[in-house]
């Protein structure tokens, strides 16, 4: 189970204090996990930009989430854009590609996915990024099982996201809970199906979401 720091607006970081968290990750061979929504509207351009460019300068590559699963060990950064604005995923590529930085695409609601939204998450596939599943209707877990069973979780939100996201020839490995809410029941039965789940941390408060990762 992995965890991640938000890089939008909300979460209360700044380019600094990533940017020094990069150093870290260079220095003791570890992976900063970061993840962010939809560039040009959670988070300024500018702020991806300036945090891709610092790994960048310092020799720190990208990483997807199938490079942390089938690459060897190795100190990196990872990003994901989580959620469903394709549109704005694929208006940054260029910018993604003139730093060599492939992202993860954690998606949810693929199926209101227009025409336009599956060519363009398909083009950022065949760019090398990641896609990966992120639930179908972006429901909270653990409240979703108090009420209907972890069988019921498994059956209606996570099993076909990654079955939908399979049928249309990706291969996701990876699974994030919406909100990063999670529990070790779930991890336990998602990982009977996928290598890796994410969850999220925060440094700061931010609406409706609570600080699911373990200490």
């Amino acid at each position: 189970m992995l965890c991640a720091v938000g890089l939008d607006d909300v979460s209360g970081n700044d380019v600094a204090s990533v940017n020094a968290g990069l150093d870290r990750a260079l220095a003791d061979g570890s992976v900063l996990i970061l993840f962010t929504h939809a560039p040009g509207r959670t988070v300024p351009v500018d702020k991806l930009e300036a945090v891709i460019a610092h790994a960048d300068e310092i020799g720190l590559p990208a990483l997807t989430f199938r490079d942390m699963v089938d690459g060897p060990p190795r100190a990196g950064y990872s990003i994901s854009f989580d959620d469903n604005d394709v549109g704005r995923w694929y208006a940054v590529r260029d910018l993604l590609a003139s730093h060599d930085a492939r992202v993860t695409l954690f998606v949810t609601r693929y199926d209101r996915f227009t025409a336009t939204g599956r060519d363009e998450l398909r083009e950022l596939a065949d760019l090398g990024h990641d896609v990966e599943a992120h639930s179908v209707e972006h429901l909270r877990a653990p409240p979703y099982v108090e009420e209907h069973g972890l069988q019921a979780y498994m059956d209606d939100e996570a099993l076909p996201s990654i079955e939908r996201l399979r049928a249309d020839g990706y291969d996701p490995i990876a699974y994030a809970y919406p909100f990063g809410s999670r529990t070790s029941e779930l991890d336990a039965a998602l990982l009977e199906h996928v290598r890796l789940v994410r969850s999220v941390t925060f440094s700061t408060s931010a609406p409706l979401v609570a600080d699911p990762c373990p200490e």
